[in-house]
C-alpha cells in the first residue's frame, strides 16, 4: 500500500497527505500545492501530544514547510523514522512508497 493511501495517514478523519506548503524563504513564494518539491528535512513535533511531523522541501528555488498531523501517535513516529531515510527524494516518490508493512 502506498503511503499516500494508507488509512493511518490521517487526522480527525481527513487525509493528511500531501501537506499544505507554507513559504519559509527563498526566491519567491510559488504557492505550491500537492506532491511537489524535494524533501530536505523532517522534524518530529516536540510539543504534546507529539502527533505531528514537520517536513521541509525545496521547490523552485524556495523553501517550504508542511505539517502532517496524525490520530495514531505510534504511526506518526514510524512515519517520522521512514522519512528520515528519504532526504533528497521527491514528495511524489515518497507518497508512492510501499508502507504495507505498517498495517
Amino acid at each position: 500500500m502506498e503511503l499516500r493511501r494508507h488509512p493511518l495517514m490521517s487526522y480527525q478523519g481527513l487525509s493528511n497527505w500531501p501537506p499544505l506548503w507554507l513559504w519559509r524563504g527563498g526566491v519567491e513564494d510559488e504557492r505550491p500545492e500537492g506532491e511537489v518539491g524535494i524533501l530536505t528535512d523532517i522534524m518530529l513535533s516536540t510539543v504534546e501530544p507529539f502527533n505531528g511531523v514537520f517536513l521541509v522541501i525545496e521547490y523552485e528555488g524556495s523553501e517550504y514547510t508542511g505539517r502532517l498531523l496524525f490520530d495514531d501517535r505510534t504511526f506518526c513516529c514510524r512515519i517520522s523514522q521512514l522519512l528520515k531515510n528519504c532526504y533528497g527524494y521527491s514528495i511524489r516518490d515518497i507518497g508512492g512508497l510501499d508502507v504495507s508493512h505498517t498495517l
